[in-house]
């Protein structure tokens, strides 16, 4: 009997668990069987791998042989395991020395030629796996977006012979180094919005502190433009935030090595499930909520949605993260977003249009708002009304603050918040409020009358004093003043 040992990744988050892959010859019957709860991919690998060996001139043995993936109870799918099994049996037959194989853990799918295909979730892979000391190899294309990984040790191949004669000393592959270069990102521009100066502002107090907006408003007035171009006004991303979110990307095989550092903008159509926005499957896979982790996640026409599926938000807001729980398995992905909402006031649009072409009765437009429920609204930061534009604004030459000007404010506010409490507004926490959004006397008078006035909740007391922190920091004053804590009371005043 003989026996090879190598390691592989599975593919189940961003953990990426480890998969040992044990590949045992023995005495009897030609047969060729993987235990270890492959599913169907992994169960049709025992052709391509065969096929791939016999193409690249190996002896493919005619014995008895076992592949266990271990742990047992772990589902393994994909074609990711091909390399590590194809090279298993080498190392088990003798055809390729077994001693390097302990120092390095590899995946790629097999081609019937022998030449390695690129895989989903190389990034994601290597994320979380690099510590334990092995190197990667992985097919060329892969090994791209994996080598954005800090210290992991990447070796790129383009097929099955190469990786051989690395193992065997003939011809080493060279490490890759991820090209980090710094790429222009061109988001659109505020400057192509003419007017609407109150949600301008409204948004870049949002970009400020991370908070959450919704947008109501007749169509055409501009809802869906300034949320698209409202990713180029958000601070640069940091080294660790860009890793975070194409790792997420690469699990679902849609991460770019040219989108590196650009924050994701994710508009699902209003017709997608609960499945597709918080993510899931036999094989939990990131949703929409997660593919915008650190980035905005835009939903128009938000009553359209079925409310069960808005429903799902509810916990993601709050907590920046949702798991995913199976009967067999779970899986906990982080979504820290920034929801932009946009909604029209009534069923046929125009409800407050200055033109008066509404003719929807008071149940229909009550029935309509009601699609929303107050628990989410509650979570929304801002509310805000987007006016229709009249005819002068319209017609005249647009001639609005560029994006580059509102990010350089907006970075400013986010690193004064940074070197104070260490986060954004948004996540600040219970106690950390009453530390770093005190109220003068004038203040919490005309806060107390807010509340009163507005019916507001304990967390709308503590959004809009969050928000009042953004308005300050915007400003550059160190003390929330009744000013700010005004314009951060009237955005919860325009609440649907």
């Amino acid at each position: 009997m003989s026996l090879a040992v190598l390691y592989s990744r599975a593919l189940t988050g961003m953990d990426a668990p480890q998969v040992v892959v044990e590949v045992h010859l023995a005495n009897g019957l030609p047969s060729f069987t993987i235990v270890g709860l492959p599913e169907a991919e992994v169960k049709e690998s025992k052709d391509r791998v065969r096929a791939a060996l016999q193409t690249a001139q190996f002896e493919f043995p005619a014995r008895r042989i076992t592949v266990n993936l271990a742990p047992a109870d772990l589902p393994k799918e994909s074609g990711r395991y091909d390399l590590p099994i194809a090279l298993g049996i080498l190392a088990a037959s003798g055809q390729i020395p077994a001693a390097a194989l302990s120092q390095y853990e590899f995946a790629g799918e097999l081609a019937l030629t022998g030449e390695l295909r690129p895989v989903r979730g190389a990034l994601a892979m290597t994320y979380k796996s690099y510590q334990s000391g092995r190197a990667f190899i992985l097919p060329s294309e892969s090994a791209l977006e994996a080598a954005l990984v800090d210290d992991a040790v990447i070796y790129p191949a383009k097929d099955l012979l190469e990786v051989c004669a690395h193992l065997s000393g003939r011809t080493l592959l060279v490490q890759l180094d991820a090209e980090r270069q710094a790429q222009s990102i061109i988001y659109p521009d505020f400057n192509e919005v003419k007017g609407q100066s109150g949600p301008k502002r409204a948004l870049e107090i949002a970009a400020a502190g991370g908070h959450s907006v919704i947008m109501s408003g007749p169509p055409g007035t501009g809802k869906s433009m300034l949320a698209s171009r409202f990713v180029g006004i958000l601070p640069s991303m940091a080294e660790d935030e860009a890793l975070e979110s194409a790792a997420l990307q690469s699990l679902n095989g849609q991460y770019k090595i040219e989108h590196w550092k650009r924050r994701p903008f994710r508009a699902p159509h209003h017709t997608a499930s609960g499945v597709a926005l918080v993510g899931g499957g036999g094989v939990p896979r990131p949703g929409e909520i997660s593919l915008a982790h650190r980035g905005v996640l835009f939903l128009d026409e938000l009553p359209e949605f079925d409310r069960k599926v808005l429903e799902v938000l509810r916990e993601p807001l709050e907590s920046g993260h949702i798991t995913i729980s199976r009967a067999a398995r779970q899986a906990d992905f982080p979504a820290q977003f920034q929801l932009i909402a946009a909604m029209n006031p009534c069923p046929c649009g125009y409800l407050g249009h200055f033109n008066n072409k509404c003719r929807c009765t008071p149940d229909q437009v009550t029935r309509y708002k009601g699609k929303i429920s107050g628990p989410l609204l509650d979570r929304i930061d801002l509310h805000i009304e987007v006016a229709a534009l009249k005819e002068d604004e319209l017609t005249k030459a647009a001639d609005a603050e560029a994006s580059e000007t509102i990010r350089a404010r907006v970075e400013k506010a986010r690193d004064i918040q940074l070197q104070r409490q260490g986060k954004a507004n948004f996540a600040l926490g219970s106690a950390e409020i009453e530390t770093h959004c005190q109220l003068d006397t004038a203040g919490l008078a005309l806060l107390k009358t807010a509340i009163s006035r507005l019916n507001l909740s304990a967390r709308a007391y503590h959004r809009i004093l969050k928000v009042a922190r953004s308005i300050a920091d915007l400003a550059g004053d160190a003390q929330i003043k009744p000013a700010h804590l005004a314009e951060a009371v009237q955005y919860r005043r325009g609440e649907v």
